[in-house]
């Protein structure tokens, strides 16, 4: 008989992953496992929404394993030794899993090799992620594409994996210690947050019923966010409870025999799938991001240290409506729309002068749909330092994107109850007064902060250009 280690990561479903199924089909025995981090605080790079959703998950994945025969089994630690263990422990002779793209992942990924090659056991991996491998979409050259529009020209010309049949069936070896499914009290964590339900049945439903509804409507409504018409599967597919095969060939079917007007629609949403990957791949293949600048141009840019204003953007009291709403959803679910993502990461980096490292790291500690990637895409971008970034000179008015996407204050009077009773129209123009009683004036004048960071970006461009006149004339001589 042969026997066989799965090993659960970014993949917590039995529907459509890749290295289950290959498992199943390739031996008699699979022994599922989880690895549980065993880090005791709060840590830099997640937090209590995030947790309790992989809980779930982990719950979810446990009954539907048991339903075909399985048992997930769990450990904690790191994982290259958990898993050496539990290879001395079962005598399997291969392990499973679906590859990581970025940094931490690819290192485990190599330790994981080294440890198999030494005990002579044969380790497969398999994309699973993504749809594509970061080195599956370069350019004509073989480099990795930095601008989105050639990345998605690229992408869109790819045959697609096809998604893999059902698994039926699944034995585990019965005797294997596991550890019960936690909660956030394993991690001594807490939480007050209403999160989305979690697991693999309640992200089959999100999709079914946007693919449904609401689908036909993004392209026209997804930047409002008073009109909840986003998917809302970030964060299944950051935990893997759906694959983007699933999601993408979901959107190729309800694509079938609809009018001009939808097809337009599920392609906008499409597109967003692409972003995803364009930043994975990012990633992959300049992890430096995590810690500079995408862009070298503004390496000298001046970024202010101010953490009473920091702590009034986190809290949602800056007294820019828009911004307030956004953060105080944030605090309350781990969830922030899109459009909204961005106005407060504009408002934080260029009215606010803050770095966007800080809210990159606040977003991790809150966001149920928290990806290393995909939140440092978003936070370069807007700060204009990123991968095809928006212009420096783009700097996003809150009063203005109210007025466009916002315009009945549907969102703002959800998530700010103090102004529930204020004309909205007065959210879309800087207040010469209190819009409420118990509400801030605004922290800052957006038109001043506005003409402070353009000046700030073109003195670093400035700085930038001159440092590369003096490379090349000093590598001239």
């Amino acid at each position: 008989m042969r026997r066989v280690i799965h090993w659960f990561r970014r993949d917590l479903r039995i529907t459509d992953n890749t290295a289950l199924w290959h498992a199943c089909n390739e031996s008699d025995e699979i022994i599922p496992v989880y690895i549980l981090s065993t880090w005791k605080k709060r840590h830099s790079w997640t937090g209590p929404n995030r947790q309790e959703f992989l809980c779930g998950c982990l719950e979810s994945l446990s009954r539907n394993l048991e339903a075909i025969g399985g048992r997930l089994i769990l450990r904690a630690g790191d994982p290259v030794q958990e898993l050496e263990k539990l290879i001395h422990e079962t005598h399997a002779d291969r392990i499973y899993f679906n590859r990581g793209t970025d940094p931490y992942s690819i290192e485990v990924q190599q330790q994981l090799e080294q440890v198999s090659e030494k005990l002579n056991i044969q380790t497969f991996s398999y994309k699973d992620t993504t749809i594509f491998d970061p080195n599956e979409v370069l350019t004509r050259e073989g480099h990795p594409f930095r601008v989105f529009t050639p990345y998605a020209r690229t992408w869109h010309q790819q045959e697609k994996p096809s998604i893999l049949p059902k698994i039926r069936t699944l034995q585990t070896l019965p005797p294997l210690f596991s550890l019960p499914v936690p909660t956030l009290d394993y991690w001594g964590l807490t939480s007050e947050s209403k999160i989305i339900e979690s697991g693999e049945k309640a992200a089959r439903k999100r999709l079914t019923d946007f693919l449904n509804g609401a689908i036909g409507a993004y392209r026209e409504k997804r930047n409002f966010p008073g009109e909840r018409v986003t998917s809302r599967l970030s964060q299944d597919l950051r935990f893997g409870t759906l694959s983007p095969r699933q999601v993408y060939f979901g959107c190729v079917e309800a694509s079938k025999e609809t009018s001009g007007t939808i097809r337009r629609s599920i392609d906008s949403y499409v597109n967003e799938l692409v972003w995803r990957e364009f930043y994975m791949q990012i990633l992959a293949h300049f992890p430096g991001v995590l810690d500079d600048d995408f862009s070298d141009q503004f390496f000298a840019l001046q970024w202010d240290e101010n953490d009473s204003a920091l702590k009034r953007w986190c809290d949602g009291v800056t007294g820019f409506p828009i911004v307030d709403a956004g953060m105080r959803e944030l605090n309350a679910t781990g969830f922030m729309p899109n459009r909204v993502r961005m106005i407060v990461a504009m408002f934080l980096t260029k009215d606010l002068h803050l770095h966007w490292r800080k809210g990159e790291r606040y977003f991790m500690q809150k966001l149920v749909d928290g990806d290393m990637a995909l939140n440092n895409g978003g936070w370069q971008w807007s700060a204009g330092t990123g991968a095809d970034a928006a212009p420096y000179f783009r700097i996003q008015n809150p009063w203005s994107q109210t007025k466009r996407y916002d315009p009945a204050g549907l969102y703002i009077k959800t998530w700010v109850p103090e102004l529930r009773e204020v004309d909205p129209i007065r959210f879309t123009q800087s207040p010469t007064a209190r819009l409420a009683k118990d509400y801030p004036m605004p922290i800052v004048d957006h038109a001043a902060e506005r003409l402070k960071t353009l000046e700030r970006f073109n003195r670093a461009r400035r700085g930038a250009v001159s440092v590369s006149v003096r490379a090349r004339r000093a590598a001239a001589m």
